[in-house]
C-alpha cells in the first residue's frame, strides 16, 4: 500500500509542477522511470506514442497507463486523480477569486480586451482547418479546391439548418461526415 501512496504523491507533484500541458510531464515520468520500477524506458516510449495517438490529454493518458500497468484498476484511477487534483484545487481558488473580483472595473476591462483575442484565435484555427480540409496544392485556384469536400461541407451545413434536422445532436452530423468521408475515400 505504501508504494501506491508513493505513486499518488509522485503524480500529485507532477500535476502541480508540470505547467504547459501533457508533454511537460515527460521529465517527471523520466525521473519516475529511473527511481521506481513501475515501467521501463521502452514502456515510457510506448506510453508517449499511445498517449499522443489516443483522445484526451497525454499527461492524463500516461498517468492512467502507469497506474493501471503497475497497480491495476485502482492504480489507474488513483494516478489519474492524483495528476489532475492540483489543477482542480487551483481552479477552485481562481474561481473563488473571480467571484470576489468579477465586478472590479480592472477585471472587466481585462476580459473585454481578451474576448476579441480569443475570438480571433478560434477563427484562425477554424480557417486553418478549413484550408487543410478544402484546399490542396494545384496550379490554379479552381483546381486547388477540393470540390467533393466542399460539396459535402455544404450538404452537412444545409442539413444542420433544415428544420427537421435542427434538433439532432452535433455528434450525429460529425458521424454523418465521417461515414461520407469513408465512403468517398477522403
Amino acid at each position: 500500500m505504501s508504494e501506491l501512496l508513493t505513486m499518488c504523491i509522485e503524480f500529485f507533484k507532477t500535476g502541480l509542477f508540470a505547467v504547459g500541458g501533457g508533454l511537460a510531464t515527460l521529465p517527471f515520468l523520466t525521473q519516475m522511470q529511473e527511481k521506481y520500477n513501475w515501467f521501463t524506458a521502452e514502456e515510457l516510449g510506448n506510453m508517449i506514442a499511445v498517449g499522443e495517438s489516443t483522445p484526451g490529454p497525454i499527461g492524463v493518458n500516461m498517468a492512467t497507463y502507469v497506474g493501471f500497468s503497475s497497480f491495476g484498476i485502482l492504480g489507474g484511477v488513483l494516478a489519474t486523480l492524483s495528476l489532475v487534483l492540483p489543477s482542480l484545487i487551483i481552479i477552485l481558488f481562481v474561481a473563488k477569486a473571480m467571484n470576489a473580483y468579477q465586478n472590479n472595473p480592472l477585471v472587466q476591462n481585462m476580459f473585454s480586451f481578451m474576448r476579441p483575442a480569443v475570438a480571433g484565435l478560434i477563427a484562425a484555427a477554424g480557417f486553418s482547418v478549413m484550408k487543410i480540409a478544402l484546399l490542396h496544392q494545384a496550379d490554379t485556384f479552381l483546381a486547388s479546391i477540393n470540390w467533393i469536400a466542399l460539396i459535402l461541407y455544404a450538404i452537412l451545413v444545409a442539413l444542420m439548418y433544415w428544420k427537421p434536422m435542427k434538433k439532432l445532436h452535433p455528434i450525429v452530423f460529425i458521424a454523418m461526415g465521417a461515414v461520407a468521408g469513408i465512403l468517398l475515400k477522403m
